[in-house]
């Protein structure tokens, strides 16, 4: 499947890794061969050969970036990296956002951001970011600024797409705009690798170890237990998680994809305890036949159904975890049916929809 445009500009807020963002920046990639990207800072390598085949323009900031490891320290420069790119030459703009990537100068071209969630930093989120000391009480005028920033350049966008009806409804609170909604998808490897019925002794956690993903809610959940946890990933949290875990908790650090699948493939549960936009592991897991143990809101409403390929807990405490846990563990699951559920999530699907958005582009909303 191809789109029809002549020159596409695709723009990403930056290229560090290979997350749920860069999968989905891929699949809008394979639509348009010839796009271009553009990006506030690119570390060659570390993203897919897809990705890194395309011509990649990147901003002012990628001297600095590449000489840093905690890029919140350049949140002030990144609305003036964002703006700095003339697009003229271009028919089309497509903008895979998370941050600041859909406040580009647009000019008037036809401008579509597929919204991976309003500036987390900035938001909803901003204490999990910025907790204490003196960084919140700097941070705390810029976040007002960048609001303002964030809200005023929506207005530059032709048509949203969200990941999930919760980050639709994020977007019609802070920009005032409505927004389809096209789930990402999940990787046929998961999709494909066996499907395991007898489960070993241990629960997972696949997730980057930063603040709003609750990890301690999990580690605490299985403190003077019998339970076992492995939370696969790495982040600057790492060393902070092992002080506070006990004996039944392993945290591995970074690992390979054959190796979540492998783990994945033979745990009681994937936990999910925080909020997430969407939320790609979720999916993965239920690829492979895992249940999911995760707190009932965000966008995992989207793709877990409750008591059929997981379980919600009602509430991010300890108690209302190990209820969720303890009902995960008594029942007996369906791993084909969990499959079939995450495979209507698929690669495909995700491409027939945006190209669907992409047609309906003059129709702003």
């Amino acid at each position: 499947m191809k789109a029809d445009v002549a020159r596409v500009a695709v723009v990403h807020d930056w290229l560090t890794g290979m997350r749920g963002g860069e999968h989905v920046l891929e699949a809008i990639l394979e639509l348009f061969p010839q796009a271009e990207i553009f990006t506030l800072f690119h570390l060659p390598g570390s993203v897919s050969r897809l990705i890194e085949s395309r011509r990649i323009t990147s901003s002012f900031l990628q001297p600095i970036a590449s000489r840093i490891t905690n890029y919140r320290h350049l949140l002030p420069f990144f609305p003036a990296a964002a703006r700095s790119w003339d697009f003229r030459r271009f028919d089309l703009i497509i903008s895979s956002s998370h941050c600041v990537a859909k406040g580009i100068r647009a000019r008037g071209l036809p401008h579509l951001c597929y919204c991976h969630t309003p500036m987390r930093y900035v938001w909803d989120r901003f204490d999990d970011y910025f907790p204490r000391g003196v960084t919140r009480v700097l941070a705390k005028p810029m976040a007002a600024w960048l609001r303002r920033w964030d809200v005023r350049t929506a207005d530059e966008v032709t048509r949203f797409t969200a990941n999930s009806n919760f980050v639709r409804s994020r977007i019609e609170r802070y920009y005032h705009r409505d927004a389809d909604v096209i789930h990402p998808f999940v990787d046929r490897a998961f999709l494909d690798a066996p499907l395991i019925d007898e489960r070993d002794d241990y629960h997972v956690v696949v997730s980057a170890l930063v603040p709003y993903k609750k990890l301690e809610l999990a580690i605490d959940a299985f403190a003077g237990t019998s339970r076992r946890l492995e939370i696969l990933g790495g982040g600057p949290m790492l060393e902070q998680l092992r002080r506070r875990s006990g004996p039944n908790v392993t945290l591995t650090g970074r690992v390979s994809r054959e190796a979540i699948i492998e783990r994945l493939s033979r745990a009681k549960s994937l936990i999910l305890p925080g909020v997430e936009d969407f939320g790609i592991t979720p999916l993965e897991a239920m690829a492979l036949g895992t249940p999911v143990v995760a707190l009932g809101a965000g966008g995992v409403l989207d793709s877990v159904k409750d008591g059929v390929t997981g379980i919600f807990f009602d509430e991010p405490v300890v108690d209302s975890m190990r209820l969720a846990l303890h009902d995960a563990e008594s029942r007996t699951w369906d791993r084909a049916a969990i499959r079939a559920h995450a495979a209507g999530f698929s690669r495909a699907r995700f491409q027939e929809q945006f190209v669907r958005s992409l047609a309906q582009l003059g129709d702003r909303r």
